[in-house]
């Protein structure tokens, strides 16, 4: 009876200590998993680099380099005066029309709920857009945001925009939960 005591605690000893170490290791896992996707996200920013360095012109021309490159045909830069609010214009590989307004703010400011709803107001009315997607080389409010899943409109930040120039498809973005994704925190000019 003794022995078969002894044994009960030791396969309970090595049971907590197994259970110990496979917790540790999740907890471990989980960690790293965070830090591998935080350094993608710093790795996606920093190759926007030249990016940064476009004026708005270019960066229109680079979205729409982007469309074409992600299958999207009959892609046209159509932003400048009077554009009312779509600055690319295109179909996505299953023929659905997009339309984008593309902003170059500078990376310490945030785009609103108003830009939103401005944009909103005119690319389905105006443009007849099936999927608006609104791009910004910044990060959305948490108004915006809400406004955005509300209306069903695509909303790429700084983020997201990284994730895209890496090689992150168009498609992929479209189904994203905008009111719970992103940051509303403004960055600041120097960071990266």
């Amino acid at each position: 009876m003794g022995t078969v005591l002894i044994v009960a605690l030791v396969v309970a000893a090595i049971g907590i200590i197994v259970t110990k170490l496979v917790n540790a290791g999740r907890r471990e896992a989980q960690a790293e998993k965070a830090r591998l996707a935080e350094e993608a996200r710093r790795q996606a920013r920093r190759s926007l680099d030249a990016v940064w360095l476009m004026d708005d012109r270019q960066f229109e021309e680079y979205v729409a380099d982007l469309c074409r490159r992600d299958g999207c045909t009959d892609v046209k830069r159509v932003g400048g005066a009077g554009d009312l609010g779509a600055d690319v214009t295109g179909l996505l590989p299953d023929g659905r029309r997009v339309v984008i307004q593309c902003k170059r703010y500078a990376k310490h400011r945030t785009v609103g709920s108003r830009d939103i709803q401005t944009f909103n107001g005119t690319a389905r009315a105006e443009h007849g857009a099936d999927v608006p997607v609104f791009v910004a080389l910044c990060v959305f409010t948490k108004p915006a945001r809400d406004f955005a899943a509300k209306h069903q409109l695509v909303l790429i930040d700084i983020n997201l925009l990284g994730f895209w120039n890496s090689g992150t498809t168009l498609t992929s973005f479209l189904d994203l939960d905008i009111g719970r994704s992103g940051t509303n925190r403004k960055l600041h000019p120097d960071h990266d």
